[in-house]
């Protein structure tokens, strides 16, 4: 009769055992998957890094853009050195004037070369019925008070050209248009032949291919593992 006492406990062990066995393989098995699905903090640098080198890149695309001169960048060094003889030197060639337009964007004082190009076509106009509604459309412009482009006039030359625009001659602009020229001339060319853009001309650089910089590749502490230092090189 003590073979069968000795028996049960036996068996009451070993059900007891493959139950936790089972609990255990079974909770093993729903977290792996879940595990398997998350990327590892080595992916996670990776990725991180990979994102700041294309964001980096993307930002360079834009480097060198305002007031670059782009359009002008194929203009020789030689060319771009006669604009600094004169002034007028400067705006009698496309290249130059073009160049002059973006820098003056850049200072936001564009409507100067603006008001100068309308005059100089304005005195290109072939017959008086010409005349008068460029004339209009110049004065509402450039001239007038709270005019959207407004330009820098004095008082007396404001006076004198609007007594003149009901009956508009090729000169009606000519001193108006002289005042903005001589202020582009003695304020905003020496400042645009000491601009960068214009001294890239000058010495040949292209301003429209930037410089890109390369990030270097994110490391892990994953990535050392099984490395020797090398002592020799203190």
């Amino acid at each position: 009769m003590e073979t069968p006492l000795l028996l049960f406990p036996q068996l009451n062990i070993s059900a007891s055992k493959e139950k936790s066995y089972y609990k255990v393989m079974k909770s093993a098995i729903k977290e792996e998957p879940h595990k398997a699905s998350k990327p590892g903090a080595k992916q996670k640098r990776n990725r991180l890094s990979l994102l700041l080198q294309k964001s980096e890149f993307h930002e360079g695309d834009h480097l060198g853009k305002p007031g670059n001169l782009t359009k002008a960048a194929s203009v020789s060094p030689e060319e771009a050195m006669k604009w600094a003889e004169s002034f007028d030197k400067l705006l009698s060639e496309k290249a130059g004037l073009d160049a002059f337009t973006k820098f003056l964007k850049t200072e936001f004082s564009e409507e100067n070369i603006e008001f100068w190009i309308a005059c100089e076509d304005y005195k290109k106009s072939k017959t008086s019925h010409e005349l008068l509604p460029k004339a209009k459309s110049i004065y509402e412009t450039f001239i007038q008070k709270d005019a959207p482009k407004e330009v820098n006039l004095d008082f007396q030359t404001k006076e004198a050209t609007s007594q003149n625009i009901e009956q508009p001659i090729i000169t009606t602009f000519d001193v108006a248009q002289n005042r903005v020229y001589r202020l582009m001339e003695q304020d905003s060319y020496p400042r645009f032949l000491r601009s960068d853009p214009y001294l890239n001309l000058v010495k040949g650089r292209n301003p429209s291919r930037p410089t890109l910089r390369r990030r270097s590749r994110s490391f892990t502490v994953n990535d050392f593992q099984g490395v020797r230092p090398d002592f020799t090189i203190w």
